[in-house]
């Protein structure tokens, strides 16, 4: 789905469509935004987990930059916002158990710093290179969104079946995955970001967070009609094709069979 992060349930609520109180939305929150072309000096100073996610997100600028020249385009950045409990976006209110998200009608990416300790405890999938991962997925939604695949993914399923929309939910976000793993590939040319360790961190984590695996977490069936991430092979597949393809032709989900 447009908008959802890394094994996260996201849920877009269109608050003005359901005539929600924005002060209801407000109420309660604690958000720090991080506008992104300042996104290396604009964080609290106090928080080392909120200056690392600026970090990554600068680099991801400098990748996509550097691939939408390649491609006789420009790449308009998005904003960062660094939030607690819940937020409201552009899409409607945002909650900690939704996890990372992204929201196209403002450009902005959301991050619960709470989710990375998710990440490493119900996960078990530590590591910077991990969390890195998160954003960078992120992004690649962000990437879609500029390229006009979200829009085409969603005109598409508002008139497909429930089974027809859920595939191409998955088949979106296996895409964000691979370009998360592009990502990767640059930023290692770049800057030779990845140390021994990382890429295990990334497919991990990518594997935790499946579909199938938090269905079984659950407690419930697996049931793959109703996948909209895909399964834990599928995200670990898409994101290692990404990493070592490192070309965002590679990442043509929607053609793959």
């Amino acid at each position: 789905m447009v908008g959802g992060g890394l094994g996260t349930l996201v849920v877009i609520l269109v608050a003005l469509y359901f005539g929600i109180d924005p002060t209801f939305l407000l109420q309660g929150m604690e958000t720090v935004r991080v506008d992104a072309p300042a996104s290396r000096g604009g964080v609290p100073a106090d928080d080392p987990l909120a200056e690392f996610v600026s970090v990554v997100l600068a680099d991801t600028e400098d990748v996509w930059h550097a691939e939408f020249r390649r491609a006789g385009r420009t790449y308009r950045e998005p904003t960062l916002v660094l939030f607690s409990g819940r937020v409201a976006s552009a899409c409607g209110l945002g909650q900690a158990a939704m996890g990372p998200f992204y929201c196209p009608a403002d450009e902005q990416v959301y991050i619960d710093l709470g989710f990375y300790r998710e990440l490493r405890e119900r996960f078990r999938a530590p590591g910077d290179f991990a969390q890195a991962y998160v954003i960078a997925h992120e992004v690649g939604h962000h990437v879609q969104h500029l390229l006009g695949i979200s829009e085409q993914v969603q005109s598409l399923r508002r008139r497909a079946s429930e089974r027809e929309a859920n595939a191409l939910s998955v088949r979106l976000e296996l895409q964000a995955d691979c370009l998360a793993g592009l990502w990767a590939n640059r930023a290692d040319r770049m800057h030779e970001l990845l140390e021994q360790g990382d890429v295990e961190e990334g497919l991990r984590a990518a594997s935790a967070i499946g579909d199938d695996t938090l269905q079984r977490q659950a407690g419930g069936q697996v049931v793959p009609d109703s996948f909209t991430h895909g399964s834990s092979a599928e995200r670990v597949r898409w994101f290692r094709r990404g990493l070592e393809a490192g070309a965002i032709e590679a990442c043509d989900t929607f053609a793959a069979g």
